[in-house]
C-alpha cells in the first residue's frame, strides 16, 4: 500500500509581521500568507478571491522568518498541513496551519544596490533553504547516452 502525501506549496504575501517566541530552547514564528486568484464571473467581469493561510516555522527557519520577512513580503513556502486542538473554557478549539520546511524570499532588492549596500550594518542576505541544483557535467555524450535522448 502506498504512503500518504501531505505537501503544501504556497506563493503569496505576508499579511503581517511574523510573531516569534521561544518554545523551550527553539524559536517558533507564526504569520499569515495571503494567496489570490483572479477569475471571470458569469457576467464576464474579473473577480479576485483571496485565501488566508496560517503558517508556522520552527528553529533556524523561524529565526530567518522573524529577521527578514515583513508585512507584504512575497514568499514561496513548502510544508505540510497540520491540525491541532486545545481546550479553552471547556470548549475544544481547532486550527489548521501549514508547518513550513522550506522558504524562499521573492522580493527583489532595490535597483542599483549590491548585496549589502544600503542595508543595516551586519546585514547579509540569507542563503536559500533549498539545496542548490547541480547541473550534470558537460562534455561529449557517450555512444550509449545518445540512445536515451528523446530527440
Amino acid at each position: 500500500m502506498a504512503k500518504g502525501v501531505n505537501k503544501v506549496f504556497l506563493l503569496g504575501r505576508l499579511g503581517g509581521e511574523p510573531e516569534s517566541r521561544q518554545a523551550g530552547s527553539t524559536t517558533v514564528s507564526n504569520f499569515t500568507v495571503a494567496t489570490s486568484e483572479k477569475f471571470k464571473n458569469q457576467q464576464g467581469e474579473w473577480q479576485e478571491k483571496t485565501e488566508w493561510h496560517r503558517v508556522v516555522a520552527w528553529g533556524r527557519l523561524a529565526e530567518i522568518c522573524k529577521e527578514y520577512l515583513h508585512k507584504g513580503s512575497q514568499v514561496y513556502i513548502e510544508g505540510k498541513l497540520q491540525t491541532r486542538s486545545w481546550e479553552k473554557e471547556g470548549v475544544k478549539q481547532y486550527t489548521t496551519e501549514i508547518v513550513i520546511t522550506d522558504m524562499n524570499m521573492l522580493d527583489s532588492k532595490p535597483s542599483g544596490q549590491g548585496p549589502n549596500e544600503g542595508a543595516s550594518p551586519g546585514y547579509e542576505r540569507p542563503q536559500s533553504t533549498t539545496p542548490a541544483f547541480s547541473a550534470p557535467p558537460s562534455g561529449p555524450l557517450l555512444e550509449d547516452e545518445k540512445d536515451d535522448l528523446p530527440f
